[in-house]
């Protein structure tokens, strides 16, 4: 009797595998059958909002390189290009030597901030920083994420703040700042100044 149960069990139980693999080979005959998505070039890795253009900045606290408590409004008197970026963020990592060649291009004019939102903090962010090689950027802290929560996004996320510390639009996903949208956005920074 007991010899009952487990072969209704093992029947049952070779049934769902068959299901299973029909479902599979299903998956995969829908998988061939859909159109091929745009090549990685032409599918937008990024969106522009200007829905908060004239808003006051964060005031939120942070921790600079040289692990003093700083805030966004110490850098008023130029624009700021404020990029919120974390070690384990693929795009955020991919985006970091275009944002370092910026801030070269940018030094004197407009100053290109990078803030780690990694919880670790400095455990995280110093040794990538060193393996980077970056020449320009520093490692700016806010494992608590405060900055993150002002803004309300995903990462990456850079904001361009006026010289007056208004906002004037943000780009949340990586961005190719030497390129041609990035030179157009930027181009405001200098217009309202």
């Amino acid at each position: 009797m007991r010899a009952l149960p487990l072969f209704a069990a093992l029947l049952l139980g070779g049934c769902d595998r068959e299901k299973g693999a029909d479902r599979q080979a299903a998956t995969h005959q829908a998988k061939l059958a859909a159109p091929k998505a745009a090549p990685a070039a032409a599918r937008q890795s990024h969106r522009i909002d200007r829905s908060r253009r004239g808003t006051w900045a964060s005031r939120a606290i942070f921790t600079g390189p040289d692990d003093r408590e700083v805030s966004l409004a110490e850098f008023r008197g130029k624009p700021v290009l404020l990029n919120l970026w974390a070690t384990w963020c693929a795009p955020c990592l991919k985006e970091m030597p275009s944002l370092d060649r910026l801030a070269a291009a940018q030094a004197g004019g407009m100053t290109v901030l990078t803030v780690a939102q990694d919880i670790q903090g400095a455990a995280a962010v110093d040794p990538w920083f060193q393996r980077a090689g970056l020449a320009q950027l520093h490692p700016y802290l806010d494992p608590g994420n405060n900055l993150l929560a002002d803004y309300n996004s995903a990462l990456p996320i850079t904001v361009l703040i006026d010289a007056d510390g208004r906002e004037l639009w943000r780009v949340t996903g990586a961005l190719d700042w030497q390129g041609a949208v990035a030179a157009k956005l930027l181009s405001e920074a200098t217009a309202t100044q």
